[in-house]
C-alpha cells in the first residue's frame, strides 16, 4: 500500500482481523471450558453473539476487497 491514506485502509483491515481473532478465541473459551463462565448460563446463545460479531467484521473485510481498490485508494466501481 503505497497510495495516500492506504494506512487508513489497512488499519481498518487490521481491527477487523483483531476483532475476529478476539471473538474466535472466546467461541474456543466456551468450547473448551464452559463451566469456568459462570456469567454465561446460555452458552449457544453466548456462542451466537460471537458469531454476529465475527460476521459483521468479515462483512467489513469483504467491503474493503470488494469496493476499495488498495493501488489506486478509488471505489472500484467508479474505475470499472
Amino acid at each position: 500500500m503505497t497510495s495516500r491514506g492506504n494506512f487508513l485502509i489497512e488499519a481498518a483491515r487490521k481491527h477487523a482481523e483483531g476483532s475476529i481473532a478476539l471473538h474466535v478465541a472466546n467461541i474456543q473459551t466456551y468450547r473448551l471450558n464452559p463451566a469456568g463462565i459462570g456469567e454465561h448460563s446460555d452458552i449457544v446463545e453466548t456462542i451466537g453473539k460471537e458469531l454476529d460479531n465475527i460476521a459483521t467484521h468479515n462483512d467489513r473485510l469483504e467491503m474493503i476487497d470488494k469496493y476499495i481498490c488498495p493501488e489506486v485508494n478509488t471505489l472500484k466501481y467508479e474505475s470499472d
